[in-house]
């Protein structure tokens, strides 16, 4: 088991503890008073997390996604309908954002001329 499944692992156990049952609408992370995050708190988070503990320059909580859906679609090779399904999108237009090659890319092919 990996460190951090690990740690999500002990993390549950000790939510259950606690709380004695969760449900499917339970909060996965709550705050010292036991309530769950605003959305711009676990924002807020999410970008000290990347940025100050894992030095990732202009994070934000939204980064994790974008790394997700952009190596779907750049990397594997999969289709913008795949990374559509993965993304949770209903419009495709919304997935097609993540289909803009990154530069890397774009100084590649030029290379190759």
């Amino acid at each position: 088991m990996l460190r951090l499944e690990r740690l999500f692992a002990d993390y549950l156990r000790l939510r259950l503890e606690k709380a004695g049952t969760l449900m499917p609408s339970s909060p996965l992370f709550i705050t010292q008073k036991g309530g769950p995050y605003s959305p711009n708190t676990l924002q807020e988070h999410m970008a000290v997390i990347l940025r100050d503990w894992a030095g990732v320059e202009k994070a934000s909580s939204h980064s994790g996604r974008r790394s997700l859906i952009t190596n779907v679609i750049h990397k594997q090779k999969k289709s913008v309908k795949i990374a559509q399904k993965i993304a949770g999108h209903v419009n495709p237009s919304t997935t097609l954002i993540y289909e803009e090659p990154p530069e890397e890319l774009i100084k590649s092919a030029l290379e190759n001329i």
